[in-house]
């Protein structure tokens, strides 16, 4: 299984904020965005990981991550021209991909539930077809929507309908078997000039080879797209630390839970951060394992 986290895009709702840097390496409380993505993937076994960004934020995400070597994975860059949709991941990614299945996250989304490992992972297992997430929202029509009948089959999916049919928006994280770049590839463009994954998702629908998981209570999903997400986002990540005294999306904490890196070199990673809460969160971590 690959990984792709879309980190491209100019982010003009978030502007001035977006004016000089990429959104997904703004703050969302104590790290940058596109440590949450990345943490998923990790979290769901994925070390081999593709970042799609623009040319001018390419270096930061290089010097930000380097190669992943450092936390047991490996991390590629690929630059997209310029912003075509969702789905044009899978045509820039296609020598990446190969004949894998892969797993595609946005880079301003950041996912929090404690099944959710489990739920990516059944996702993974799974030998064909593609998976989708499902979150009810008060604003579908700012997200591409599902639509179910009275089995809870799914039966149409829409991008930001104007009227929506139901509230359940598709979150930004997919799971594909390899046909996804063939199909990609056929897809036409939207009016706004856009490779659309609604319209992959579509083409599994056709199939009988889309699956649905809905994100219920115990799940917190952010699209960060706005100033104002991006705040709650922070709020509640800061509150979640806090009251169960953790870290969530720390990518460090993760490559040694999951036996990419040693003890020692975890402690290497805390030592590099540790005048900030963050490294000493780590270094005090590295000191209580045995």
């Amino acid at each position: 299984m690959k990984g792709i986290i879309i980190a491209g895009g100019k982010g003009t709702r978030l502007c001035p904020l977006t004016n000089v840097i990429s959104k997904p390496l703004l703050p969302v409380y104590d790290k940058p965005m596109i440590y949450y993505p990345l943490a998923i993937l990790m979290e769901a076994g994925i070390k081999e990981i593709l970042i799609i960004t623009t040319p001018e934020d390419k270096h930061r995400f290089m010097n930000l991550l380097g190669d992943g070597s450092q936390l047991g994975i490996s991390i590629k860059f690929k630059v997209e021209p310029s912003p075509k949709g969702i789905a044009q991941a899978f045509i820039i990614g296609e020598e990446f991909i190969g004949n894998e299945p892969v797993t595609l996250i946005l880079g301003d989304n950041i996912f929090y539930g404690h099944g959710l490992t489990s739920l990516l992972r059944k996702a993974i297992s799974l030998k064909k077809g593609a998976t989708i997430f499902g979150y009810y929202v008060k604003d579908p029509y700012r997200f591409g929507v599902v639509e179910f009948n009275d089995r809870k089959e799914v039966i149409n999916l829409e991008e930001k309908p104007a009227q929506p049919k139901t509230n359940y928006a598709v979150t930004g994280l997919y799971v594909y078997d390899h046909r996804v770049v063939n199909i990609a590839k056929k897809i036409k463009p939207s009016e706004k000039g856009e490779l659309e994954i609604t319209d992959v998702n579509k083409a599994y629908l056709e199939l009988g080879d889309l699956h649905v998981e809905l994100l219920g209570n115990g799940y917190s999903w952010f699209d960060t797209g706005t100033h104002t997400s991006l705040y709650q986002a922070g709020q509640f990540i800061e509150e979640t630390e806090k009251n169960e005294k953790i870290k969530i999306g720390c990518i460090e904490e993760i490559a040694f839970r999951e036996k990419l890196i040693t003890k020692s070199q975890l402690m290497k990673l805390a030592l590099s951060l540790e005048k900030s809460e963050y490294g000493q969160y780590l270094k005090n971590l590295s000191k209580k394992i045995k």
